[in-house]
């Protein structure tokens, strides 16, 4: 390993734990891992043989989960660890139905990685997208366990395809096999000399169809939507939330509107409570009442807002929704566009989607639209929500540009099965 990766891996976990007092997250991240052996080694019998999934965070594992579901259906009797590098994806997952437990990634060190693979035995490794952590990875390679990269992306300016790269690109080699999105990773990965590559396209696309075909309702956001028109502002921050307040100001007149904060701190909730058009309700207030209940609350105007102040809900939320403002394109990166179009919304984001090829595709497909401010926000708005004409078209383009991407799964399944003797 290279002294900049070993001296990275070995500062992470200290600078963390430095920052822990002030930083919430980081005090977070610290006391998941407390603990952590005990609780391996109390389920390390039940774990012996394990498929071993690890993901970075909700997003990845939404990928992987499609391919770990199959798997399972196929070998019932197979023992799943399931594994976060962030909170967010452990309070999500915590209590998967399918999984024998579920923990985090320890530190990355060697004697945390030998000592986890000692403890928990795993038959066969899954590591989703994003996931390369140095020790982990070389340890894997020494137990030569069959490992594998689900729905790998990458790009040219990564560390893997630059001139100080050696020792990203000998992590690389504990891969069995890299199942990736899209033709470029497989040209970038080949041009450094690695061929056990697959083109399998983004799983998440198969998990969001599953999603849409289940077709679950809810009824309190079907009482909210009326006869619509419903924007959805999904997995928003303040950023996004201010734009839609001075986009509807410039409009002159706004829909009904249901925001989805990616954070639920009260002080924001409040924010939004006191900005939002009214009638105003929150999701915890009206979720058990019945229908009548809701509209009650709501009213029938059209331009009442609905605060929705409860996780896991969003995915099966863009349903109602005729047009989506994804949260997370003017910070470090929008948030899961394909969750709504697979309903058929279309999506409108920020600028900072330049990693994210759903983001390019849905532009070029005429699902999706790029906003740099309010003025674009409201001329989009205007557009879509108050041209059915127009709205009908994008919807029809959401939908196709799912249904033309799913499939990820089954060739990832084959190729494992046949691996794995399943």
């Amino acid at each position: 390993m290279s002294w900049p990766l070993h001296l990275g891996a070995a500062l992470y976990p200290l600078a963390v734990r430095a920052a822990a007092p002030f930083v919430p997250k980081a005090r977070r991240w610290v006391a998941d891992r407390q603990g952590l052996w005990e609780r391996l080694e109390a389920n390390s019998s039940a774990l012996k043989g394990c498929i071993w999934m690890h993901c970075a965070s909700v997003g990845e594992f939404e990928q992987g989960r499609p391919v770990l579901e199959a798997l399972k259906a196929a070998r019932p009797e197979l023992p799943v660890l399931l594994t976060f590098f962030s909170p967010s994806g452990l309070d999500a997952w915590k209590d998967h139905p399918g999984a024998t437990h579920v923990d985090v990634l320890p530190a990355d060190s060697a004697a945390n990685a030998h000592r986890f693979l000692r403890t928990v035995q795993p038959s066969a490794v899954l590591w989703v997208r994003y996931e390369f952590w140095p020790h982990h990875l070389n340890a894997l390679a020494e137990a030569k366990l069959p490992t594998y990269l689900i729905a790998g992306i990458f790009r040219p300016q990564q560390p893997f395809f630059r001139w100080f790269g050696e020792g990203w690109r000998k992590m690389l080699t504990a891969f069995t096999h890299m199942f990736v999105q899209n033709e470029g990773s497989r040209a970038l990965l080949a041009g450094i000399g690695v061929k056990n590559v697959t083109v399998s396209g983004d799983n998440r696309f198969d998990r969001v169809a599953e999603i849409a075909r289940a077709n679950t309702s809810i009824p309190t956001a079907e009482a909210f939507r009326g006869n619509g028109p419903l924007l959805i502002a999904g997995s928003s921050w303040p950023t996004e939330e201010d734009l839609l307040i001075e986009a509807y100001r410039i409009m002159g007149r706004h829909p009904r509107t249901m925001v989805v904060p990616h954070e639920l701190h009260a002080d924001h909730l409040r924010t939004i409570e006191e900005r939002f058009p009214k009638p105003l309700a929150r999701w915890s207030e009206v979720c058990d009442s019945p229908v009548e209940s809701v509209r009650m609350v709501l009213g029938e105007e059209r331009g009442a807002t609905l605060l929705v102040d409860r996780m896991g809900l969003l995915s099966r939320l863009y349903r109602y929704g005729d047009v989506a403002l994804v949260g997370g394109g003017f910070g470090d990166g929008i948030h899961s566009l394909l969750e709504s179009v697979a309903w058929g919304t279309p999506v409108i984001f920020g600028p900072n989607h330049r990693k994210f090829a759903e983001g390019r595709g849905l532009i070029e497909a005429g699902a999706g639209f790029e906003v740099n401010n309010a003025q674009e926000l409201a001329k989009v708005l205007e557009r879509l929500l108050y041209n059915e004409q127009a709205l009908q078209e994008a919807s029809r383009r959401a939908r196709q540009f799912v249904e033309d991407r799913t499939g990820a799964t089954l060739a990832v399944v084959q190729h494992l099965s046949k691996d794995l003797g399943f």
